[in-house]
């Protein structure tokens, strides 16, 4: 056996025991079924033995070819995303709309044509416009994965984070996940809201008023509105807020939004919702501290808590490239 051609074999193996996958795209977890979630984690499991071996590669998708088209700035999602579909023997194709055809006007939808005609069986793709994953998977015949669209939706960071959680708290019903920062502007944040409270965990959103979505109130006031989210907890006070958390999830505070005045400075934000040691000492004995990232170094946290031993940080990266070997291979796996 080669350093090219190595076994599937142990926990891979035992994947094709599993009902078949019925999804052909993913899209955001807002339809997801808590048995849907729990294939995902079984087969990110399979995925890390994968990753932990001496050779981290299996055969599960050679023959594929696998494209990242990415219309926004990314580091953590578009590698691990290549370093995912390497790591099953696929064929990748990275393409930014910068040096593509985009830049000489192409449509959306005659790139993702074209990519479909070359022959790509998946696509991975971030676009800066909420629902254009949507637009395209209903005009092409490959699998699509939504890289973050907008303010909408990153269903493979919210994956990514339960996982992290899962890892460390085992089952999540009636655990205290506390998110703070930009809600409003937040497609992890909407991710994470429907697949935890999918799961069962008491989900707090933390934020200044202008920062959290229309509609989205604080608890005791009436919404003006239906809100197209489940309903969690809603707290502007962030030292409330942590009171007996099992997880404190810090948000990147989009620097851009501070040109809209929806904040006075970036100190008064960091004095008021900065998660720091002081808060992280309310929350419960060992609680997690999470950032998707990437991070603005002493404003959304502090350097000794996002170092510190309850910091999965780092983990969360790690994790995101198993997840994503897990979407990519059961879409692969799965019934158009």
């Amino acid at each position: 056996m080669t350093e090219e051609q190595p076994r599937a074999g142990g926990a891979i193996a035992a994947l094709d025991k599993q009902p078949v996958w019925n999804r052909h795209h993913v899209l955001d977890l807002d339809d997801f079924t808590p048995s849907e979630i729990e294939a995902v984690m079984e087969t990110t499991d399979a995925m890390m033995e994968v990753l932990g071996r001496e050779v981290p590669r299996v055969p599960a998708l050679r023959g594929k070819t696998v494209v990242t088209l990415f219309y926004e700035a990314s580091t953590r999602t578009r590698v691990s995303f290549e370093l995912a579909a390497k790591a099953l023997g696929a064929d990748v194709i990275n393409i930014g709309a910068s040096g593509s055809s985009v830049q000489k006007g192409e449509s959306l939808y005659d790139t993702v044509r074209t990519l479909q005609a070359v022959g790509a069986q998946m696509l991975v793709m971030r676009h800066g416009s909420s629902g254009a994953p949507y637009l395209v998977a209903r005009h092409v015949e490959m699998n699509v994965v939504n890289g973050g669209d907008g303010w909408h939706a990153h269903p493979t960071q919210g994956l990514l984070d339960i996982y992290t959680m899962r890892s460390h708290l085992g089952d999540l019903r009636g655990r205290r996940v506390v998110i703070v920062g930009d809600i409003a502007h937040s497609r992890v944040a909407r991710s994470n809201i429907w697949g935890l409270t999918t799961l069962g965990a008491e989900v707090v959103v933390c934020a200044p008023p202008t920062l959290l979505p229309y509609g989205m109130r604080p608890n005791g006031s009436p919404l003006e509105e239906p809100l197209a989210l489940p309903r969690v907890d809603v707290e502007t006070d962030l030292d409330r807020a942590v009171e007996g958390a099992d997880v404190l999830m810090a948000l990147r505070l989009q620097l851009e939004r501070m040109t809209s005045g929806l904040l006075p400075s970036l100190r008064e934000y960091a004095r008021l919702y900065q998660l720091n040691e002081e808060r992280l000492a309310r929350a419960r004995p060992g609680a997690l501290v999470m950032h998707p990232g990437p991070m603005n170094g002493g404003v959304e946290i502090s350097p000794a808590v996002a170092r510190s031993l309850q910091s999965a940080i780092e983990e969360q990266v790690t994790n995101g490239v198993a997840v994503r070997m897990a979407i990519l291979y059961l879409l692969a796996r799965g019934k158009p």
